[in-house]
């Protein structure tokens, strides 16, 4: 059987990481974590996550500091970062992909939406 290439899933609301993993779970191997500590944790685990889906609103380290480290390190810079978060503006979206995101996707999410944007920018 082929390996399913790995997403870490990062959001401090149960619900939202719940509707993310259950868009995923079949075709993917899902991690989660709660906040951007554990998340930049779990960033650094061999195997490293193939794509990374990040909450902006969290209540310890924002997803915009979370992305600023992850891009910073060797380590994870190489790991596409996805945006999907609450924060409509347009200058959030620009400051996302500012800090190295390659994408940003509006809650709430549609399994397509997120669906296709893994696959446009996952290593295949």
């Amino acid at each position: 059987m082929q390996n399913k290439k790995k997403i870490l899933v990062v959001d401090d609301r149960p619900e939202n990481l719940l509707v993310l993993i259950n868009i995923l779970k079949e075709a993917y191997t899902v991690i989660a974590a709660t906040n951007g500590k554990k998340a930049l944790e779990l960033a650094k685990i061999s195997p490293k996550p193939d794509i990374i889906l990040l909450d902006i609103i969290m209540p310890d380290i924002d997803g915009y500091e979370v992305c600023k480290e992850l891009k910073s390190d060797d380590k994870t810079a190489d790991i596409p970062i996805i945006f999907v978060t609450a924060k409509t503006k347009k200058e959030d979206k620009e400051e996302g992909l500012k800090l190295g995101a390659v994408d940003y996707i509006k809650k709430p999410v549609t399994p397509e939406e997120v669906i296709n944007a893994i696959k446009k920018y996952i290593k295949l």
